[in-house]
């Protein structure tokens, strides 16, 4: 068969087969069939059967194959085979379904021998902590040059040098004091904020008592979120260059401290999103343990937000409170259409508008190319200015009477462009009528390309708490990147901080 070309598809309507014989009609449903059976099968191709990358995948969760291995099993069933059979299926259903109940959890297993280190830490420098006053009595406390410590521990900081970084080993002595009235008083690690997760065996507990310190806990959030390295990568990469040997749950663990450090700083920068006069707000699929969730973001200037959740308009208030009175610049999802002061991404229009340029229907391409060219011209007008004719002449107006024209039209795609940009006309002329609006949402769109990314290697997250502690942690560097602060100085004194349970200070605005 001969391949069908654009040209050859526009010339095949109706008139043109009922002018056909009948043998010749067969030959060239012939020809269409082939073709749909080839697209057809482009379409299931995938990493698994074919050369395409992995990332080209649908992401499918366990429960989904599952369900759907299960369908295919007993769809291929025949009603003639023996109920002994089906017996036998629901049987092994029974056992497979036992097996995942039984799944054992992630980590190390009760009873499972531990690994030590074989070589023992080294220290550069010991730190004492002495009391300075008696629990008791409040009384002053003396220190004795000839006390031994009660506990101790090593922590691995990673130090920055003028030709590179260095990581440090620290020892850290904690004495304790005797008052004259007798009361014995011990100096401990402080601790700090708690995360509590329901079902868990061990909540999160930020402290000083660790072996990662402050910046070489941000350096792995940093590796792990914005370099978008796995666990098993980032420890490969600190055992190769810098000799530091730690776990992946030791590692996990500081991804997830980092990340609930910054959670309180994104509550404050919530409050601050409420008084910004234009936010940019744009949406991403996400996954949460296979489960369907989305990204959001909320951006501006100097703030950065984001959010995983549903995709319900209520999930908006978490974001976007009644207090905001401001502009809101989105795309033509249905959450935004009720908020009066909003701008309609025209970049989104403009693309639907080039997409119809290429139709196979000439009329339908002519009409698209003619939307185009009104869209075009209107950020022309924009950007120079020219908003000075007569109003029944202006670029708006001559928009509209080709939206109106449009819906008039029998094909879909077409009719159903128009039908959106009429529906939502006033957000979609907004920045013609407020010069200070910008015509697209390209802030939003790029502030959610890294989180695509990082979607597609890692497959979304696992926990609500790994979610929250994603969004906190992009939501800061990002919102730091904004105001030209180094995020990663400003992560560590905040995660420091919260291992002392002593608030965070505010982000900083460059001046």
């Amino acid at each position: 068969m001969n391949r069908l070309s654009k040209e050859d598809l526009a010339q095949m309507n109706r008139d043109y087969f009922q002018s056909l014989d009948k043998q010749k009609l067969v030959e060239v449903a012939g020809n269409l069939h082939s073709l749909a059976v080839e697209q057809l099968e482009k379409l299931k191709q995938n990493s698994s059967n074919s050369s395409l990358p992995p990332s080209s995948d649908q992401f499918k969760s366990q429960e989904k194959s599952g369900l759907q291995a299960k369908q295919q099993a007993q769809g291929s069933k025949s009603e003639t085979e023996p109920k002994q059979e089906d017996q036998i299926l629901s049987e092994e259903d029974t056992t497979s379904l036992s097996l995942e109940l039984t799944k054992k959890k992630p980590g190390k297993q009760p009873g499972a021998k531990g690994i030590w280190r074989t070589t023992p830490l080294v220290p550069n420098q010991t730190i004492p902590h002495y009391p300075e006053t008696c629990a008791s009595c409040n009384s002053p406390l003396k220190i004795d040059p000839e006390a031994k410590p009660h506990m101790g521990y090593y922590v691995l900081e990673l130090e920055k040098l003028e030709s590179g970084i260095e990581v440090r080993c620290t020892l850290h002595h904690y004495y304790q004091g005797t008052c004259v009235c007798g009361y014995h008083t011990k100096e401990k690690p402080l601790l700090g904020y708690v995360s509590v997760v329901e079902g868990r065996s061990r909540d999160l507990c930020l402290q000083e008592y660790g072996l990662v310190g402050p910046m070489l806990a941000t350096f792995i959030a940093s590796l792990a979120i914005r370099y978008r390295m796995s666990r098993p990568k980032i420890r490969e990469l600190l055992n190769d260059w810098v000799s530091v040997s730690l776990s992946v749950g030791t590692i996990d663990r500081c991804i997830r401290e980092v990340g609930i450090a910054c959670s309180p700083v994104v509550e404050e920068l919530i409050e601050e999103l409420q008084s910004a006069e234009i936010i940019h707000l744009d949406e991403t699929p996400w996954y949460e343990k296979g489960k369907s969730c989305w990204l959001w973001v909320a951006i501006t200037n100097t703030i950065a937000v984001y959010h995983i959740g549903s995709r319900r308009k209520e999930e908006l208030l978490r974001l976007i409170t009644e207090a905001f009175v401001g502009w809101l610049v989105t795309d033509g999802y249905g959450a935004y259409i009720n908020y009066p002061k909003r701008q309609h991404c025209l970049a989104h229009l403009i693309r639907k508008a080039i997409a119809l340029t290429e139709a196979v229907d000439k009329e339908v391409a002519d009409l698209g190319q003619w939307l185009l060219e009104e869209f075009r011209e209107l950020i022309h007008g924009l950007a120079t200015g020219d908003g000075d004719k007569d109003e029944s002449d202006s670029h708006p107006a001559r928009l509209y009477r080709v939206c109106r024209l449009a819906t008039v039209a029998e094909h879909t795609k077409l009719k159903s462009l128009a039908k959106e940009i009429l529906a939502d006309w006033d957000a979609v002329v907004a920045c013609f009528y407020h010069p200070q609006l910008p015509p697209t949402n390209n802030e939003a769109e790029r502030a959610l390309r890294h989180a695509v990314i990082a979607r597609r290697i890692s497959y979304g997250t696992r926990t609500t708490e790994g979610s929250l502690a994603y969004c906190s942690v992009l939501s800061v560097i990002e919102t730091c990147r904004l105001r030209k602060v180094d995020p990663w100085a400003y992560i560590a004194m905040i995660l420091t901080q919260a291992r002392r349970g002593i608030k965070h200070p505010p982000i900083p605005v460059a001046s």
